[in-house]
């Protein structure tokens, strides 16, 4: 049997994770010692071993341990997750290889270009064919017609910042073919409310620890989920710029006012705070 800290040495999780396993009911010590200190067996180690798996994943707690707790698990769906993970990771990488070569090569120029006229033409008749009714028609009132608001949008969309603007957007979605896809085939509205719950929820639970070290577990786990959920609604492959970005938005003074009037004073800097901070570890 091996005590809480031979087990967090063994395995590289905090005594302090361990006991939270326990009190959310994800990880049970196999037993205790007649002082009441936690035990472990090898089969409780193979246990934290699945559930840091599954971590690696970016998977939250509470899913988790559902999973665990379901005896049909599909281990093959798992591995295709991880699999789809590293395959985007990777192609980040050799973007990120790509631009280190251009900047070598001394390129005095640069083309901003992401999506071309066309592309952009396309990705307004997806936009405008899912927009709810209503806001298409408020649009259509205030610039004359459809194909007036088209033509604004092109424009605007041509400009040079616009287009360094897409080129961040398209990084999070892991390339221009996915975030193309993600326009021209949206979530459904029953599944973009359930996210929405769900960051709600998430957001009530920061607001209650907004008084925390953000870097003591309970916040970082929060914040995981935060970017988990976020990155399922948005169908991202990689969420860490767009979350930074949403921090910094929290600082804008709209912005913070909105969110500490719902969440609470305060509530905003902390968020920029905790996601700054998960994400820059």
């Amino acid at each position: 049997m091996m005590t809480i800290k031979e087990m967090s040495k063994l395995t590289g999780v905090s005594a302090r994770a361990l006991r939270y396993y326990d009190e959310i009911g994800l990880f049970h010590p196999t037993g205790k010692s007649e002082a009441g200190y936690r035990l472990y067996d090898k089969e409780a180690l193979a246990v934290l071993q699945q559930i840091l798996y599954f971590r690696e994943l970016d998977i939250p707690l509470d899913t988790i341990k559902e999973i665990m707790e379901n005896p049909a698990l599909d281990r093959n769906h798992i591995l295709r997750a991880q699999k789809q993970m590293l395959t985007a990771e990777k192609e980040r990488l050799e973007r990120l290889i790509a631009s280190i070569d251009e900047a070598l090569k001394g390129a005095e120029t640069m083309d901003f270009t992401v999506f071309t006229r066309e592309e952009s033409e396309d990705l307004f008749h997806a936009m405008f064919k899912q927009m709810p009714e209503a806001m298409r028609e408020t649009a259509i009132r205030e610039f004359g017609s459809a194909e007036e608001w088209k033509e604004h949008y092109l424009n605007a969309v041509s400009s040079e910042k616009v287009q360094k603007q897409y080129a961040k957007v398209v990084e999070w979605y892991g390339g221009r073919e996915a975030y193309a896809d993600s326009v021209k085939h949206p979530l459904s509205e029953e599944i973009r409310t359930s996210y929405k719950r769900r960051l709600d929820h998430v957001l009530e639970k920061l607001s209650d620890q907004r008084t925390m070290d953000v870097d003591s577990f309970e916040v970082r786990q929060l914040i995981g989920e935060y970017g988990f959920v976020m990155k399922q609604l948005l169908q991202l492959k990689e969420e860490k710029e767009m979350m930074l970005a949403q921090a910094k938005l929290y600082l804008e003074e709209k912005t913070k006012s909105a969110v500490d009037d719902q969440y609470g004073d305060g509530f905003a800097v902390f968020l920029n705070r905790a996601i700054t901070a998960f994400y820059n570890r």
